[in-house]
């Protein structure tokens, strides 16, 4: 018998998946081609902004918040540079009371001056806080209550990057504390006065929580509660990536418990981009210089970079969405396991358990 004649039903299979698999991946790298050049060419979406959208632009809509009686007020985290700096100038340039909570006040100083110069008659808050630092964070918030101020805007934009292993004043690993810990305890010390303030003004309160599509790189593997608090072996770039992702998680999972409490206040989580923070040629040539180009494109300016979070913050287009993740100011897809609803509640019951035993004991 010619066994070469007979067609084995294993092989079929294999060379239909291989074509599946081959076509899925053109598909893929068409959609990604795609995407990347609706990015490069700033093409705008469904909310009438895109990639190239700065900060002003998106909020010169937001015109509309200005016939409430009471002045919208937001803090601010990680303010004193970079994203959270120009968040907090284009905001006050709308009329938003800004508070400032920093670990450096020279700093934060410095941002208040610069943002007064530019609007003179903008109202901007400097408190002390330390992320990392629970003691801190009801400090804190101590504060703010005390000066019996509204709160419909919590911008939970700070974060840290480090390459090496840190741990806090609580024994927790430097990054996912102060990412991610530390805008929980914040976000969940401030709640009620935010929902207080919208029953009382009618004016929607929202928390943005700065992500980053870097969130994407974690497997479920590797998203270890226990393990992220105390790392065995550390790795800049991984424990970054998971703080980012437990800060999409818990966008999702308070959305769900707001709602569930008919509260007026919205939760979405955004991601705002690669920000260029300056390209040192050390070569010169045609090969080089090309490479250069084409990535300073893929980079975003600071004004680029803070146009999602701004957009969020005061767009009426806004009102009513809890529980999403944008970028380039336009509702878009996060990982699955981002979107893991147990997920989420599992990593919520975690940190609500650590945080309250730790405050117990303060």
């Amino acid at each position: 018998m010619d066994y070469h004649n007979i067609i084995n039903p294993l092989q079929i299979c294999g060379f239909f998946l291989t074509k599946v698999a081959s076509l899925c991946l053109e598909v893929l790298s068409t959609v990604l081609m795609k995407k990347t050049l609706r990015y490069l060419a700033g093409v705008a979406g469904p909310s009438g902004y895109g990639s190239n959208s700065t900060a002003e632009q998106v909020t010169e809509a937001s015109t509309s918040w200005s016939h409430f009686p009471s002045q919208l007020t937001a803090i601010v985290t990680g303010a004193t540079s970079g994203i959270g700096a120009e968040t907090a100038r284009v905001l006050a340039k709308r009329g938003v009371r800004i508070i400032i909570p920093a670990r450096n006040l020279g700093k934060a100083g410095d941002v208040k001056d610069k943002i007064l110069r530019e609007s003179p008659k903008a109202e901007v808050i400097v408190l002390e806080i330390d992320l990392s630092s629970f003691t801190s964070i009801r400090r804190f918030c101590s504060e703010f209550i005390s000066l019996n101020l509204p709160l419909n805007i919590l911008i939970n934009n700070a974060g840290v990057f480090s390459q090496k292993m840190e741990f806090s004043e609580e024994k927790i690993e430097m990054t996912f504390a102060t990412n991610y810990l530390g805008h929980y305890l914040l976000t969940e010390m401030l709640m009620e006065k935010m929902i207080e303030t919208a029953a009382e003004s009618g004016i929607q309160g929202r928390i943005i929580n700065v992500s980053s599509v870097i969130h994407s790189w974690v497997n479920k593997e590797t998203f270890c509660f226990s393990k992220m608090l105390s790392p065995r072996s550390y790795n800049g770039t991984r424990a970054y990536s998971q703080s980012k992702l437990a800060t999409i998680l818990h966008a999702k999972e308070l959305a769900r418990q707001l709602k569930a409490r008919n509260a007026r206040v919205t939760i979405n989580a955004v991601h705002p981009g690669i920000v260029k923070t300056g390209i040192v040629r050390a070569h010169k040539g045609f090969i080089t210089d090309s490479i250069y180009f084409l990535a300073s494109k893929l980079l975003k300016t600071v004004s680029q970079g803070a146009s999602t979070t701004c957009y969020v913050a005061l767009s009426p287009q806004v009102e009513g969405v809890s529980g999403k993740y944008f970028a380039d100011c336009n509702e878009t897809s996060c990982s699955a396991m981002a979107n893991d609803e147990r997920e989420a509640r599992r990593l919520w019951r975690h940190t609500r358990l650590l945080i309250h035993m730790q405050l117990r004991h303060q």
